[in-house]
């Protein structure tokens, strides 16, 4: 079955990305104009949700329906509090200030994890280059949640260059990763990490290797585990499309996107079987599906 994608807003000419269903409403970001934007899909109405964001990228919300979101430009992972204001959970890690935070996957005992790579001109002019970047590597942290409050922050991968996208399996037991490199040398595979007892990472897995195509952006889960992805561009393969991976890696469906690189989506509507999808150009697409959306919340 194809999916009919509508557009729904843009191209704002600059990128959107994160989308996260709050219930009613979807939420998406516009990076480059420090904003986060609110879809009403009952009146079609694009409102601005929240102003000053620092080029945030990836948000996602907590099971509590407390919404988290990745500041490339403050460099800092943070919760958006409902008075408006803002809670940081992590700036530095062993004393040096983090690349740029790009996504965030959350699992149901409230531990936050996010990717923070360095992709140039992400996220501001100081981002043209590669010159005041602090740390040596490109990682996945997990924010453990303290007694009386706070997070401990802990490195969890010394694999990866550029780990973008980040979404947990049906149990919660696999975490699977986006590397997405951009130069010749660097890896483009969506990869899968099973998740240890103390929340290390074991040795991960290839489920798909892009080659030297885009490959995954960003992704969410469908209720029977597979793995619903944004990949692929216009300089080659086949397009800008969003992907159906089965747990195992096997590419179940392509869906072409009318867009030349898609960055991420997520499912919403009454029944979560609307895929809305973000775009670099800056977009918002809409498409109904045969599929059902697992997400943490609502």
């Amino acid at each position: 079955m194809s999916w009919n994608f509508q557009l729904l807003h843009g191209p704002l000419g600059n990128v959107t990305e994160g989308p996260a269903w709050d219930g009613e409403t979807l939420l998406f970001t516009d990076i480059f104009a420090s904003r986060i934007l609110r879809l009403d899909p009952a009146t079609g109405i694009i409102s601005t949700f929240r102003d000053g964001t620092n080029y945030c990228n990836g948000i996602n919300f907590d099971a509590e329906g407390r919404l988290y979101g990745c500041e490339g430009d403050a460099r800092r992972f943070v919760r958006y509090e409902p008075d408006g204001s803002t809670t940081v959970v992590t700036d530095h890690y062993q004393g040096r200030r983090f690349n740029v935070p790009n996504d965030v996957a959350i699992e149901p005992n409230g531990r936050l994890w996010f990717t923070d790579p360095f992709y140039e001109s992400a996220a501001g002019p100081w981002t043209a280059t590669r010159e005041l970047k602090e740390l040596d590597h490109e990682s996945i942290y997990r924010c453990n949640p303290k007694d009386g409050g706070g997070w401990d922050v802990e490195r969890v991968t010394f694999d990866t260059t550029r780990p973008n996208g980040l979404l947990f399996s049906l149990d919660y037991r696999t975490l699977y990763v986006a590397q997405s490199g951009r130069r010749a040398d660097e890896k483009r595979e969506l990869r899968a990490y099973p998740v240890n007892e103390d929340g290390s990472l074991g040795a991960m897995r290839v489920l798909h290797d892009f080659g030297e195509h885009r490959g995954v952006d960003g992704m969410v889960l469908d209720v029977e585990g597979n793995i619903v992805a944004t990949a692929g561009w216009e300089h080659g393969g086949p397009g800008g499309s969003i992907y159906v991976f089965s747990p195992e890696g096997e590419v179940l469906e392509r869906h072409p996107v009318p867009a030349n690189r898609p960055t991420n989506c997520t499912f919403g509507g009454p029944e979560l079987s609307t895929l809305y999808v973000t775009t670099t150009e800056g977009h918002l697409f809409r498409a109904e599906t045969e599929r059902r959306g697992r997400l943490l919340y609502p």
